[in-house]
C-alpha cells in the first residue's frame, strides 16, 4: 500500500471514530451551552441507549438473515433508542437537575455523578455485567476503493454522524426553537422575560444531546459490545472533544470529535502508541488545551463584570 493510500486509510477511520465522538460531545456542550453545568450522566445515557438499541433490534430482526429487514430493523432500533434516551434525559433533568438550578454550581455536579453511578449500577442489577453483542445488520466485510480499506459500519457511521450534525446546526441556526435556545443560553432571565418558556427550552435540550448520544452509543457498540460501563471512558473523551472544541460551542464540539478522532488514530499509526495506551491521547490534549488555550479552539473568552 502506497504512502497515500495509507494516509487516507488513517483520515477515513479517524473521521469514522471522530464522528462517534463528536455526536456524543454535543450532549455535553448544548447542555453546559444552556445550564454552565456538565452533565457527567451523559455517558450512561449513550450505554443505556446501546442496550435499548440492541434488545429492539434483536426484538424486530428475530431470525431473519442478513438483509434489507435487517438493516430496516436496525434504523428503527436506532429510532427507538434515541426516543428511549431522549424521555430519559428529560426524565433525569426534571428530577435531578431541575429543583438545583439556583443552588451552588457544586450541586448539580454531584446530582450528575450520582445519577451517573445510579444508570451504570442499575445496567449492572438488571442485565449482568457481562458484555452482548449488538450484532452487524449488514455484511460488514471491508471494501476496497482506491487501495482504501473501508467497512459497511464506517460508512453507516460516517452517514449518519454528518447528517445528524448538518441537521442539528440547521435546527439550532435556523428554527424558532433553536433561535429560542441560543436565546436562553445568552441569558434565561431576558429569555424569560421575552416569552421563551425556558423549562421546554432546557428540556428539549436534554432531548435532544441525550437522543444523539443514544445514535452514538448504538454504533460505537457496534464495535465495542454493550456493557454497563460502555459510556465511561467513551464519555470522558466526548467531553474532552467538546472542551477542546470550546465547550458551549456546538460547532466547536463537532470540531473538537472530529480532531481527537484524528489525533488518536494517527497517534497510534504513526506515532507508535500501543493500542492499550491510546485513551490517553485525550487527557494529554485536554492538559495542553487547558494550559494554552483554556477557552477551547472556538470557544470565547467570557468576561464577569464585578
Amino acid at each position: 500500500m502506497s504512502s497515500v493510500a495509507v494516509f487516507f486509510q488513517h483520515l477515513t477511520n479517524g473521521l469514522t471514530l471522530g464522528g462517534i465522538y463528536a455526536l456524543i460531545a454535543l450532549g455535553y456542550t448544548m447542555v453546559y451551552g444552556i445550564l454552565k453545568f456538565i452533565n457527567f450522566a451523559h455517558g450512561d445515557i449513550l450505554m443505556v441507549g446501546a442496550y435499548m438499541g440492541m434488545f429492539a433490534f434483536d426484538f424486530l430482526r428475530g431470525d431473519a438473515p442478513l438483509g434489507a429487514w435487517t438493516f430496516i430493523s436496525f434504523l428503527l432500533a436506532m429510532i427507538f433508542s434515541a426516543v428511549f434516551c431522549a424521555v430519559l434525559g428529560m426524565f433525569i433533568e426534571k428530577v435531578a437537575y431541575k429543583p438545583l438550578r439556583r443552588a451552588a454550581r457544586l450541586a448539580p455536579l454531584l446530582s450528575a455523578i450520582g445519577v451517573s453511578f445510579i444508570l451504570s449500577n442499575g445496567a449492572a442489577w438488571m442485565w449482568g455485567t457481562q458484555s452482548r453483542k449488538l450484532n452487524y445488520p449488514f455484511d460488514n466485510s471491508p471494501i476496497t476503493i482506491l487501495g482504501i480499506s473501508i467497512t459497511p459500519h464506517q460508512i453507516l457511521v460516517l452517514i449518519v454522524s454528518f447528517a445528524m450534525m448538518v441537521a442539528l446546526t440547521l435546527f439550532v441556526g435556523k428554527s424558532r426553537m433553536g433561535k429560542a435556545m441560543r436565546a436562553t443560553s445568552l441569558d434565561q432571565d431576558t429569555a424569560q422575560l421575552m416569552g421563551i418558556n425556558v423549562n421546554v427550552v432546557i428540556s428539549l435540550t436534554f432531548a435532544i444531546g441525550s437522543a444523539l448520544a443514544a445514535v452514538g452509543g448504538m454504533l460505537i457498540a457496534l464495535d465495542y459490545k454493550c456493557y454497563p460501563t460502555l459510556g465511561t471512558m467513551t464519555g470522558l473523551k466526548a467531553f474532552v472533544a467538546a472542551v477542546v472544541g470550546g465547550i458551549g460551542n456546538i460547532s466547536g464540539a463537532m470540531l473538537g470529535g472530529i480532531l481527537l478522532g484524528l489525533v488518536e488514530t494517527f497517534g497510534v499509526a504513526v506515532l507508535g502508541i500501543p493500542q492499550g495506551y491510546k485513551d490517553t491521547i485525550a487527557f494529554v490534549i485536554l492538559i495542553i488545551i487547558l494550559l494554552l488555550k483554556p477557552e477551547g479552539i472556538l470557544g470565547k473568552v467570557e468576561k464577569e463584570k464585578v
